[in-house]
């Protein structure tokens, strides 16, 4: 394993400006391009069309405002208010809320469980997402095609290893798994909040399989 660690800061993450919609998007939705298509239907399924409240209304403006457009897994959720609002309290906990882990580093595990399940729409949203917050296009590119080959620190390897085992063969997670992350110096919360994120994008893996959901063409060309 090399030993230079990735650029990561525990609770005071200072990600660059976010990068808004502009000539990556129309770039990628070219006429004939691989995306074509992918911002006006998030989802192979016909779906009642959203009806949003004040609150999720609110949300989707801030969406607008914060990054340029509304993520698709988001418009995806729309549907129903009561699943759009749960996805986006329980997201929003456990990415942005103060953690022991740093939001790179709970973006480094969406990104190792995606790269697991091989799925394209958070490998895509979320490998944006490395890239930007590390300030590191090669980080972001080793995280999709393999975690193992990045030049990690102990403890972020560490993290990553549990995470994908927890992914790939959850029924031999045991006491040495959690005892490695201790020996790396995860607490117990941290320990928690691991195995929350990883399980929470296993989640959302299959869902957007089973939808096949498209992310928004933009995500392809930011950070680079």
């Amino acid at each position: 394993m090399r030993k230079t660690p990735a650029k990561s800061k525990r609770n005071n993450d200072k990600a660059g400006k976010p990068q808004t919609a502009g000539r990556a998007s129309a770039a990628a939705t070219a006429a004939g391009g691989a995306a074509a298509g992918d911002d006006l239907d998030p989802v192979a399924l016909s779906l009642p069309k959203p009806a949003l409240n004040e609150s999720m209304a609110a949300y989707f403006r801030k969406c607008e405002e914060k990054l340029g457009f509304v993520p698709n897994v988001l418009k995806a959720y729309a549907f129903d208010t009561a699943k759009l609002e749960a996805f986006v309290a329980m997201y929003n906990d456990l990415m942005l809320a103060p953690s022991g882990l740093s939001k790179l580093e709970r973006e480094m595990i969406a990104v190792a469980v995606s790269s697991q399940n091989r799925c394209y729409y958070c490998l895509t949203a979320h490998g944006s997402a490395v890239r930007q917050l590390s300030a590191d296009p090669v980080l972001g590119e080793l995280m999709v095609m393999n975690y193992r080959a990045a030049r990690l620190s102990k403890r972020q390897r560490a993290m990553l290893d549990f995470a994908v085992k927890l992914t790939a063969e959850p029924w031999a997670v045991e006491a040495e798994d959690r005892a490695r992350l201790r020996k790396a110096g995860f607490s117990d919360r941290d320990i928690w909040d691991i195995g929350a994120v990883a399980a929470f994008f296993n989640m959302s893996n299959r869902v957007a399989a089973a939808t096949d959901m498209r992310p928004n063409s933009v995500y392809h060309g930011l950070a680079r």
